[in-house]
């Protein structure tokens, strides 16, 4: 039993409210049972009951035990003071008020349905990998769909937040900041961190100036990379050497140096060399990117807006140096759609959000054209019957799995309480 389970009982009232006594046998009657707002200090605040002949309005504190009070200090702590019911599953001492007045408990187990505590006990059950794997096939469609629907905005509640972030730190320059999400985006998880680093060491003013040249964007993330430090007697190599050093001395901004790339484990295509390449020519190709992509509706217009390729010295290599067999390296539309879930939908939310728009329906349905994700925690949610048939359904999915499944809140998830429901 956890404490958890007491909060969702008295919030949703899922016991015998109508035949309540407290432990000294006066009855009570719950007008209201108080907001859960899950801070500091009593558990649900400004509720009203009526114990025997007197109305209160106050707050109500829950624990397992009623012990449980001075275990947790509440005795010394003034927040508590204003507590009108102390509600347990089990009354094990008397509480008392620091003016010497009896707190008024109700014993919860009196007065709930053993049926409502095994199915509890069912859902917290040991797991192999979340409570309720083996539930999940009997949630209706409805409350699963509608729950999605939330836990993908909370997803995008939580990427938006670094998005304000990188603003403050760009003057409030919308383009600059997808500049850093799509260098970030383009390093994928290995590199990401890397990537946005070096966006950020490059102000995005001379990424405007520059972008007429593709050459010298590629020297100006290469150099960064620190990928050009070193000696080559590659011709390509020299020539972005040079124009770094020429460029540096142009807009007398000093080298800045960021932890070394990474190519270990990564397939060639996904190499830094390759992104970092597609990354210089989609800026050399696009101006105003940040307006285009916030006005694009389909998945179509976005393929197109990002069909670029590595420059053309990348045709036949992977690496400085190193020739390898010709072939073309555009973006593949499996690395879009990756680009579309982490870049362009939070950007478009992020934006909308600071115009106070409300484009929530656009955004379901933008990511309800783009294929399901393809990773370990959907492989196993479809295992067990859930199976997403889009990206809107895989970010839902990856939501409930992070935030939901791995922190035990299952008392927070519709499914969970879906579940509890059942007989």
């Amino acid at each position: 039993m956890k404490e958890d389970f007491l909060h969702y009982l008295w919030k949703f009232k899922k016991f015998d409210a109508l035949n309540l006594k407290t432990s000294n046998e006066e009855e009570i009657t719950i007008i209201n049972v108080g907001q859960y707002l899950e801070l500091a200090g009593p558990d649900f605040f400004n509720a009203q009951i009526t114990i025997g002949d007197q109305k209160w309005a106050g707050n109500v504190e829950i624990h397992l035990k009623s012990s449980d009070w001075y275990v947790h200090h509440h005795e010394r702590d003034s927040a508590y003071e204003n507590v009108i019911l102390h509600v347990v599953w089990e009354h094990d001492t008397e509480i008392f008020r620091r003016n010497n007045t009896e707190i008024p408990v109700l014993e919860l187990k009196k007065y709930v349905e053993k049926e409502t505590v095994e199915n509890y006990q069912s859902l917290i059950s040991p797991k192999s990998w979340i409570f309720c794997e083996k539930q999940l096939i009997d949630v209706d469609e409805f409350t699963l769909k509608n729950w999605q629907e939330r836990l993908f905005f909370e997803r995008l509640e939580r990427k938006s937040q670094p998005i304000f972030d990188l603003l403050e730190q760009t003057n409030q320059d919308w383009e600059a900041v997808l500049f850093c999400l799509l260098a970030k985006n383009f390093g994928l998880n290995t590199n990401g961190e890397i990537f946005i680093k070096i966006a950020q060491s490059i102000p995005f003013s001379i990424i405007r100036k520059e972008s007429f040249e593709v050459e010298n964007l590629e020297a100006l993330l290469f150099g960064t990379s620190g990928l050009l430090d070193s000696e080559k007697e590659d011709n390509y190599f020299k020539d972005l050497k040079f124009r770094y050093y020429y460029l540096l001395h142009k807009y007398q901004i000093e080298k800045n140096s960021v932890e070394p790339v990474q190519f270990f484990k990564h397939r060639p295509d996904n190499f830094p060399t390759i992104r970092l390449s597609q990354l210089a020519n989609l800026y050399h190709s696009q101006q105003n990117l940040f307006s285009k992509i916030n006005s694009v509706s389909s998945l179509k217009d976005i393929y197109e807006v990002f069909q670029v390729s590595a420059s053309e010295y990348w045709l036949n290599h992977y690496q400085f140096d190193k020739e390898s067999p010709k072939k073309k390296k555009p973006l593949s539309k499996s690395f879009i759609d990756l680009i579309v879930i982490n870049t362009i939908i939070p950007i478009q939310f992020a934006y909308a959000k600071s115009l106070g728009k409300e484009i929530s329906e656009d955004l379901i349905s933008l990511l309800n054209e783009v294929s399901p994700e393809k990773n370990a925690i959907i492989d196993k949610f479809s295992f067990f019957g859930i199976k997403a048939k889009s990206a809107f359904e895989t970010q839902s999915l990856l939501q409930l799995k992070n935030e939901y499944c791995n922190k035990s809140k299952c008392l927070e998830c519709r499914v969970g309480m879906e579940l509890l429901k059942k007989s």
